[in-house]
């Protein structure tokens, strides 16, 4: 950057957990640098899915969101034939605020759309993301479809093995699936008995403390 008389940064990210990191599918190039990308496509379905979700996970929650979409029992998977589930990895938030802002100052153009909408948009059914960060600070919601979720972690100071705290902020697997059954099941795709069933069957307590109240 200094040599070139570049006027550029970059950034590298670090995690204090080792986790094998897949081959990088063909043609996401630009995503990646755009800061989201398809990890992998729903299956085909015959005759058409009966009901679509997108889980979205960032960082080292990308494999919680791996394990939601392929846990044979309970999951994403079994729960209703026909379910089409895609997963895509995102490390930033795109360039939503640029294009707002050029959309702003630029009333007589046709307004331009941010790549995230692009990339998720109305169809495909609803968007799960989860994250390690703050979830109060998500300002995604107005550029996604309805039914989108947002799942991320609160609070400072506490100490546990990371299995205790992604459950405790619900950021696991578990509730990655049911957030996206749940979802699926509000856009009219899926009975809501299907979601309560999984609750159940992964263990999950309804009336637990809501981890913001902590």
């Amino acid at each position: 950057m200094y040599g070139r008389g570049e006027d550029v940064y970059y950034y590298v990210t670090l995690y204090n957990e080792n986790y094998p990191m897949p081959a990088a599918p063909e043609g996401v190039t630009d995503g990646i640098v755009r800061g989201i990308y398809r990890v992998l496509a729903g299956p085909e379905v015959a005759g058409g899915p009966k009901a679509r979700v997108r889980l979205v996970g960032s960082g080292a929650i990308l494999q919680q969101a791996v394990a939601a979409r392929n846990a044979p029992r309970g999951t994403l998977r079994s729960r209703r034939r026909g379910l089409q589930c895609d997963l895509l990895a995102a490390a930033a938030a795109s360039t939503r605020s640029e294009v707002e802002r050029w959309n702003r100052l630029h009333p007589t153009q046709p307004a331009r759309t941010p790549y995230i909408s692009s990339v998720l948009g109305p169809e495909g059914g609803p968007v799960v993301w989860s994250r390690t960060g703050s979830r109060r600070s998500d300002l995604l919601g107005r550029w996604l479809p309805t039914g989108y979720v947002s799942l991320g972690t609160e609070g400072f100071g506490r100490s546990d093995t990371r299995e205790a705290l992604r459950a405790l902020f619900e950021i696991d697997a578990p509730n990655i699936a049911v957030a996206a059954l749940t979802a699926m099941a509000r856009a009219g795709d899926l009975p809501a008995a299907d979601v309560a069933a999984a609750i159940a069957l992964l263990g999950i307590d309804p009336e637990k403390i809501d981890p913001l109240a902590f």
